[in-house]
């Protein structure tokens, strides 16, 4: 049985992201605290694998995870996209007008600014994740109290959804990287992501991207991270789509003959995740 390492409680978002991706696998879930200590569990082999969030289709890249998975060495063997529905729940028997206090992620609750937004007489407090909120709720047993999270939190904890898809934006994913230790060589991957470091001269990342694109390959993202201890140098973190392998591998060879590269670091080669809805 492979234990999996998610950022959070039973019921959270990453939760529903290793149901997803390991979907008719048996696994032992590994809750943990932080981000800092899910890619510690990994890089130490305490756990199989870890789900990651990286970026939501609102609020952005989490940049730290990034640093994160670079600092640890890790790699990226696979993704999944997750549509992401926030609820508002509380202690069953309640409606709106009780709610004095919300509890909920930083992130889940800028995702819901303009329901917040429409009720400024309720306070929010910022809690370390979605799930855990809805936990605290249902430990607490007490009337004024509500959580922002999933539908599975409610069930998981025995809340009552009290309000339903109160995310500001209706189309709302979290992509979630699947991360490991070490990366099984895989066949039949369409995808990669990738670091580069390039000399600080005019024009380098231009001609990198440049050359990427005149070979046919398909850029989905690109990422600058500053560089810890070298102030206003930056790393950049591509994310590539090809159909044929062998592109992608012409690419490898021949990019690190470009004179403004200063190294191209592999994070993940993988199979595209993402699915339309």
């Amino acid at each position: 049985m492979k234990k999996i390492a998610i950022q959070g409680v039973k019921g959270c978002f990453h939760h529903a992201a290793v149901s997803r991706y390991f979907k008719g696998c048996t696994y032992e879930l590994i809750e943990c605290s932080s981000f800092r200590e899910l890619t510690i569990s990994v890089a130490k082999s305490n756990v199989d694998i870890g789900v990651m969030a990286i970026e939501n289709s609102i609020a952005g890249t989490i940049l730290t995870n990034y640093s994160l998975l670079s600092e640890y060495n890790l790699k990226i063997v696979g993704e999944v996209y997750m549509p992401i529905q926030h609820h508002l729940m509380a202690y069953p028997g309640q409606y709106i007008e009780d709610i004095k206090e919300i509890y909920s992620h930083p992130m889940a609750l800028l995702q819901c600014e303009l329901f917040i937004h429409a009720h400024p007489n309720i306070k929010i407090y910022e809690y370390s994740d979605t799930a855990a909120a809805a936990k605290y709720i249902s430990i607490c047993k007490k009337k004024g109290l509500a959580a922002i999270a999933s539908e599975n939190a409610a069930n998981e904890y025995g809340l009552e959804i009290i309000s339903k898809n109160i995310q500001t934006i209706t189309s709302n994913f979290t992509r979630f990287f699947i991360i490991n230790k070490c990366s099984k060589k895989e066949n039949d991957f369409n995808k990669a992501s990738l670091i580069f470091k390039i000399l600080h001269t005019t024009g380098s990342l231009s001609k990198i991207l440049s050359f990427i694109s005149n070979i046919g390959i398909n850029m989905t993202k690109i990422q600058s991270i500053p560089i810890i201890q070298r102030p206003w140098e930056y790393s950049f973190y591509v994310d590539i789509i090809f159909n044929n392998i062998k592109d992608y591998e012409k690419m490898k060879k021949r990019i690190q003959k470009i004179p403004c590269l200063h190294k191209l670091y592999i994070m993940g080669e993988y199979k595209n995740g993402r699915i339309r809805y």
